[in-house]
């Protein structure tokens, strides 16, 4: 048995002896070892925190409450904090400054309900809605926080708690009761602390931030059986990370306790060297993190080998006398640095070992000396054990355990968690017309108090005309009238109603009611990949050998190939060679270079075999007994199943071994894992070592991308192109290549590498060196793969038409640069030989400068930008950067933190002052649709949190057309239609005011007052008006066959428009009152019934005219007003005098009134439908 194994036992029998001890020096031992832990702290925020185990049961700590908190108001705060978010607007504000005007006598005018009511109504609607949507969230977050979690203590503060609080104690797998050292204890998430252990099942959400301790294959724990305890796994570099301090500095030296090196110089045979480890013993799990980071794929996390070992009552004794040294928080969730320290309770002489020199960056405790103390004089109990943590050995918080059952210590709670700290709050939204009303609103109030002035002036200032001006004010405030804002939300209302009845788009909700028409003003659109634009199923659509290319028509071709060569296989059955690379062709191989011919047949099988196991990938069995594949790369799986499908079967795998079955001759393929080079960003590949065990036949495989395998792999004509030709058609390339190894050259490069593992300085690029040089060289290259992400239905077609409607499609994506840049071309984001200028791994900002001189003389180009050199772009040259990038047709944006993609979405807003839309499907994305102006969430693999975290919920990304093309075209397009006209009809009213209070010597008296004013804006005008958000310039057919009718949308609210709507309302308020006085010269005692009457046809001719496409209930509306507008004059006799409204001459004249204000806007509008039609017309007559 090696040294570790020994000194492991020595540990674990010494520790088991420590806490069944009843020595009364025990608890003061423990007190003082809790106490050298918390001597250890560093400041909380700079240099992290050292976490004692179940420190939070003694004393209080300082650290947030484990509480999830999405609510946006506070109970205290709600009414203050919703009424300052209406009155932030201006035209709110000057409602409520009129309304409040009205309670002082000098100024009031008419009936004070003519003011109060409306605002009321308008802030009642909009509390109620804030209210209901605020409940639900509070709601949620109450279920999120009373979810029971089991939390593990020791037995004296088990015994302490209400017995609705304890967790029946469970009896391990074998049936053996625990010792009663330790119980389990209910407690809610908010409940949950640092320093907690929390036993976590299957499918149960990650509460805080954990460090793994323990995890077990059943949903049950496991206790670690005494004759298993310190049995491990045959050596494996990186598979077990305990070592010990020597020393008081910041150099730590790893003493691997294995001894693999000298176990490979003196065993004859590999085999021996290999032990099967117990599946509990290799302290795996694995973690759904689809709301964390957006991956859907699950990802492997390692338990603390010290900690795994270990029962679950041995865990909980450890309080006071370990802890955890963690890096102070931080958003990277791809970073952790800790170190899990168990202190000795006693030294040589029966005290506590005394503390040297500390090392507060580490978390350390006592440091020993020298190695020889270490070794001879002092048992290993006496010693810290440190074990280095990463981020492999921790659960974030809203990840979820796929399987199986885990403990974890909780060094994270609240805030302080990686997934609070990547989510912003959501802000109260408000849409671009709102900003442009309220920009319009200053305008207009500028308007109507130089207005009020003039009208003073005019009276030359004469008494109390401070007074006057404010009475102008009140008589003038139609100008900003109150009926915009009740219609601008009924409108709103309408056009939530229509996008969630529309068949076409099933499944879409309006989760914010407010923001249909900022749906018509988007220019940009930021994209996640997985899950929005793909569908996230891998599918191997190519394998080419060189010689022979097999497309996904062609598979079968494959499965033949495979029949012939195990019928070859079995005919040389007789020779005991290796099951698909018989040991004496591996001495032809070399002897001719590996370049000797074979048969189609077994080329194929080699490949197919290589791929069959060289991966990540685990199966998992589920609850219905069917298996599902789980890996850290979609593709891997894809090729998994691809080998599945043509009979070549993955069984099992753990850490030490893989195990295939052939469906060709039904036998059973075991392969121990030797060794394992995981995949990463920056060496863009992986590789494997596997021994058959029935040959002991050692083989070396590779597969990675082709910019770097093709420096490794013998040298051929083919790969280059063939690469070439497979990214033109969308599909991600992987290059798969072996090396076969002799006993002697597998054990001499297992001792090189040992030796580079324990190096202090330069470690990784000394086991670089030696894997290049032992393993890399002259790969025999077996075949390439292509494989294909599936796009969402339509993707390639709704991506087209926003480009062609003028919108700029950025795809952010937390994927790898080379996955990002092939789904961008098979989306068709980018354009067919548009070049694509790839940058990664930018560090100074003289590099950042040059990427953007090049930018910007290829402005034509796509950009795809990994997240750290985005990140050097933001720090140095912001400005110059979105100059540039806004600019371009395509941007792609990979390996980018949820932060970084919320980041982006501000900065293109704040540069560029355009409108952005963000759409994603996963917990990564809460933060970017947040940020958005509009947030689109699609419902998915992925859960619900981005679809109930935004403005609209999606059920598939090519929805998106309908939504923007149509949908939003209408809503801003009727919305800013509305806007004026309603706008128009109080001007029009304060213009006749004004003329009115000029020819009667400047009074401001009233001309309209009480049910007139009341009835003008609802009864009279207010269905017609509101019948254009039925509205439609063209049909949707036409809308979506020409998308570019959507750039010129925001042409329908300008500067422009609004001049020409006060210049009509001038000139029609102006012509009604003067032409009025004029006809009826000699009955000026009705000029009120006179004047309102022709006001009342006039904003009936004008709604009217604003209609391009009539509608069944425009017609109506039009009609049914006329007629109550008739009726209420029977009603009214303190306004209206029946004999003189039902004689000839009213009728007549007030025709005359009515076409001399209405008329002229006809032939205008007739004319330049003649010399300039809008394009919408255009086509329409088409």
């Amino acid at each position: 048995m090696s040294r570790h194994v020994s000194d492991t036992h020595v540990f674990r029998k010494s520790f088991e002896d420590v806490h069944n001890t009843k020595n009364k020096d025990r608890p003061l031992a423990k007190r003082i070892a809790g106490w050298i832990l918390r001597s250890r702290r560093g400041s909380e925020v700079g240099e992290g925190r050292t976490v004692e185990f179940l420190e939070a049961e003694r004393k209080k700590t300082k650290y947030p409450a484990n509480v999830v908190r999405n609510q946006k108001y506070s109970a205290i705060l709600f009414l203050p904090l919703v009424l300052y978010s209406q009155f932030k607007m201006f035209y709110n504000l000057y409602f409520l400054l009129v309304a409040l005007s009205q309670f002082i006598p000098a100024l009031k005018i008419g009936f004070i309900a003519t003011y109060i009511a409306p605002l009321t109504f308008v802030l009642c609607i909009t509390i109620g809605k804030e209210a209901v949507d605020d409940h639900a969230r509070y709601k949620r977050d109450v279920e999120s926080n009373s979810t029971p979690y089991e939390t593990l203590v020791p037995i004296e503060i088990y015994n302490n708690q209400p017995g609705n609080r304890k967790q029946k104690y469970r009896d391990d797998v074998e049936g053996q009761t625990n010792s009663p050292q330790s119980r389990s204890i209910l407690k809610p998430s908010s409940k949950l602390r640092v320093g907690d252990l929390v036993v976590l099942h299957k499918n149960q959400r990650v509460p805080a931030d954990m460090v793994l301790l323990k995890t077990s294959s059943g949903d049950h724990s496991t206790e670690a059986r005494p004759q298993d305890r310190g049995k491990g796994a045959r050596y494996n570099p990186g598979s077990d990370n305990t070592h010990f301090v020597l020393g008081d500095d910041d150099d730590t030296i790893e003493a691997d306790q294995m001894g693999a090196a000298k176990a490979s110089e003196e065993t004859e045979d590999l085999s021996a060297s290999i032990e099967e480890p117990r599946g509990d013993e290799a302290g795996t799990c694995f973690v759904r993190t689809d709301q964390l980071d957006g991956e859907t794929d699950w990802k492997l996390r390692v338990a603390v080998s010290t900690t795994q070992r270990m029962s679950e009552d041995e865990l909980a004794e450890l309080q006071g006398i370990a802890g955890v040294f963690a890096g102070p928080p931080i958003k990277d969730i791809h970073t952790f640095v800790g170190n899990l320290t168990i202190h000795p309770p006693y030294s040589r002489n029966g005290s506590l070992a005394s503390s040297t020199t500390t090392n507060q960056q580490t978390g350390l405790g006592d440091l020993l000396d020298t190695e020889a103390e270490r070794t001879e004089d002092y048992p290993l109990q006496r010693q810290n054990q440190v074990s280095p943590l990463t981020s492999e050995n921790v659960l974030w918080a809203n990840t979820v355990l796929a399987a199986g059952s885990a403990i974890g210590l909780v060094i994270y709670t609240g805030k302080d968690t990686r997934a609070v700290m990547n989510t912003s709050h959501p802000s109260t939204k408000f849409g671009i017309l709102d900003l442009e009303l309220n920009k319009m609103s200053k305008i207009l109030f500028g308007f109507s108090f130089s207005l009020s002035i003039g009208m003073v002036a005019l009276n030359g200032f004469r008494g109390q005309w401070y007074i006057y001006v404010f009475r102008f004010l009140i008589l003038f405030s139609s100008i900003i009238p109150i009926s915009l804002r009740v219609n601008m939300d009924m409108g709103k209302t309408v056009y939530a109603r229509q996008i969630m009845s529309d068949r076409e788009i099933p499944g879409t909700i309006v989760r914010t009611s407010t923001l249909p028409e900022e749906l018509g003003r988007i220019e940009y659109l930021l994209s996640d990949k997985t899950g929005t634009l793909t569908q996230n199923e891998m599918e191997l659509k190519k394998l080419h050998m060189g010689t022979m290319s097999y497309s996904w028509d062609s598979m079968d071709e494959v499965s033949r190939q495979l029949t012939v060569a195990f019928d070859q296989q079995k005919e040389q059955s007789e020779t005991q060679d290796a099951l698909l690379s018989p040991t004496k062709n591996m001495a032809a191989d070399a002897m001719f270079g590996g370049r000797i011919r074979r048969d189609m047949s077994s080329r194929v099988k080699d490949v197919v075999l290589a791929l069959a196991l060289c991966h990540n990938v685990t199966p998992v069995d589920n609850d219905d007994g069917t298996v599902t594949y789980q890996a850290s790369s979609p593709d891997e799986v894809a090729i998994v199943r691809w080998t599945q499908s043509v009979g070549l079967v993955l069984v099992s795998r753990d850490r030490s071994s893989i195990t295939l079955k052939s469906l060709y001759d039904h036998g059973i393929h075991q392969f121990d894992i030797l060794d394992i080079f995981p995949f990463t960003s920056e060496s863009k590949r992986m590789g494997i070592v596997v021994r058959d065990r029935r040959t002991n036949e050692v083989t070396f495989y590779q597969k990675g991308a082709d910019v770097v395998m093709a420096k490794i792999v013998a040298q051929n004509d083919w790969l280059d192109e063939e690469c070439g030709n497979m990214a033109r058609e969308g599909l991600r390339t992987l290059v798969v290549g072996r090396k076969r190894l002799t006993t002697e050259r597998w054990q001499s490069f297992e001792s090189a590498y040992h030796a580079a593992r324990i190096q202090v300085d330069g470690r990784n690029e000394a086991m670089a060196k030696v894997v290049d040089e032992f393993l890399e060289r002259d790969l025999e290259l077996l075949g390439l793969t292509g494989v294909e992400d599936k796009l969402q239905d339509d993707v390639k077609t709704t991506l087209e038409l926003l480009r062609n409607a003028g919108v700029k499609v950025w795809m952010l994506t937390g994927d790898k640069i080379e996955t990002a840049t092939c789904i961008a071309i098979s989306s068709k984001l980018v354009a067919r030989n548009q070049y694509i200028h790839q940058v990664a791994k930018l560090q100074t900002r003289q590099q950042v400068r040059d990427m953007l001189d090049f930018l910007a003389s290829r402005l034509d180009c796509c950009l795809v930008i990994d997240g750290e050199s985005l990140q050097r772009c933001l720090d140095n040259y912001s400005a110059e950067f979105f100059e540039l990038s806004t600019q371009l047709t395509s941007v792609v944006a990979c390996r980018c933190s949820p932060t970084q993609k919320a980041e982006v979405a501000k900065l293109i807003q704040a540069y560029t002052k355009k409108r952005v839309c963000c759409i994603g499907d996963g917990g990564n994305d809460v933060s970017m649709i947040q940020a958005a102006n509009v947030g689109l969430g699609i419902q998915g693999k992925e859960g619900m949190q981005a679809s109930l975290a935004a403005d609209f919920s999606l059920s598939q990304f090519s929805h998106l057309t309908k939504l923007v093309v149509w949908h939003g075209r209408n809503s801003y397009q009727r919305s800013a239609k509305l806007a004026q006209f309603v706008i128009h009809r109080g001007l029009i009213i304060a213009i006749i005011q004004a003329v009115f209070s000029s020819i009667f010597y400047f009074s401001p008296i009233a001309l309209y007052q009480g049910w007139l004013m009341v009835g003008y804006a609802t009864i009279y005008t207010a269905a017609p008006a509101f019948s254009l958000t039925l509205d439609r310039d063209v049909s949707e057919d036409v809308a979506l066959l020409y998308p570019e009718l959507f750039k010129g949308i925001g042409r329908a609210l300008t500067a422009k428009t609004f001049t020409e709507w006060l210049i009509i309302s001038i000139y029609q308020g102006g012509a009604i009152m003067i032409v009025s006085l004029y006809v009826f010269e000699r009955e000026l005692i009705n000029i009120l019934s006179i004047s309102f009457t022709a006001l009342i046809l006039n904003e009936l001719i004008m709604v009217a005219l604003e209609i391009t496409t009539w509608h069944v209930y425009m017609v109506m509306a039009e009609i049914l007003s006329l007629l109550l507008y008739c009726v209420s004059m029977a009603f009214l006799p303190e306004f209206f005098d029946l004999n003189f409204v039902l004689s000839s001459s009213f009728v007549w004249k007030t025709a005359i009134i009515v076409a001399v204000s209405s008329l002229p806007l006809y032939i205008i509008k007739f004319v330049r439908q003649r010399i300039s039609p809008p394009a919408y017309s255009k086509l329409n007559m088409s």
